[in-house]
């Protein structure tokens, strides 16, 4: 069922994220007149992408005294690198919701083997959760997808997962996916991704059909043993773990 998935969704990756990711650069924005693109014309945008423009930042080495997030579950311990450089709303509301505790005692909802896990939802259905940010009258508000050319959904990726743009709150996901297929990968050339992310996808395996539509905020750099692990567990038809996996705690704290 999951390969199936994963396999309808690749076939539509030339179109999709040709469309999604032209526009998006180092500053992660992505103008109304992009938005308004044909997928072939967006391909045009992508192959005026070069290697020289992508930084693969998610395996450079973390610098000293950089913030990064303990997650402890009741699996196991997970460290990710975060990059409020290069997606400041993600990262802020992420340390902004674990300082305040909002995730302690939150369940993995969602676990997919050989694809991602999803947690950060109070209700426990995906169907929940708000981010930190407030509007005028006080009222908690979504925020938009923040898109970088520096940032791809590789296994180990950690990033928003919302219901629509501009609908971020508090859900997020890791990729697990350690195979990317070669029909993925050719859609991929046929969508012009810089053949720097495509090697790298090929070496490493992870998500490619979500970039250009979900923000990745943050890198597993310890702990993906443990994310694996999460990921063979056993669960239901609604693909919920049949016996509970707890976020006990996440801490900010200072590489």
């Amino acid at each position: 069922m999951v390969k199936k998935f994963i396999k309808s969704m690749s076939l539509a990756l030339a179109l999709v994220l040709a469309f999604s990711l032209a526009g998006c650069g180092k500053n992660n924005v992505v103008s109304d007149e992009d938005s308004l693109k044909t997928p072939e014309q967006q391909i045009e945008e992508n192959k005026k992408i070069t290697d020289e423009q992508v930084d693969l930042v998610q395996f450079d080495t973390v610098p000293a005294g950089a913030e990064v997030a303990f997650i402890e579950t009741s699996m196991g311990d997970i460290t990710v690198a975060l990059y409020p450089e290069h997606a400041p709303k993600a990262v802020e509301n992420f340390i902004a919701l674990a300082k305040s505790g909002y995730y302690t005692g939150l369940k993995f909802h969602r676990v997919v083997n050989n694809y991602m896990l999803q947690s950060g939802d109070p209700t426990g259905t995906g169907t929940g959760g708000e981010s930190s940010f407030k509007d005028e009258s006080g009222n908690k508000v979504g925020f938009e997808q923040e898109y970088s050319l520096n940032l791809w959904n590789f296994k180990g990726a950690v990033g928003m997962a919302p219901s629509g743009d501009g609908t971020n709150g508090s859900q997020f996901y890791i990729i697990q996916n350690s195979v990317v297929e070669e029909e993925t990968l050719s859609k991929m050339q046929e969508a012009a991704f810089p053949q720097k992310v495509i090697d790298k996808y090929k070496e490493v395996g992870g998500a490619p059909w979500l970039d250009g539509k979900n923000t990745v905020f943050g890198y597993i750099i310890e702990g993906m043993d443990v994310i694996d692990e999460i990921a063979a567990v056993e669960v239901d038809a609604n693909r919920a773990p049949v016996e509970d996996v707890i976020i006990t705690n996440i801490t900010i704290e200072k590489y």
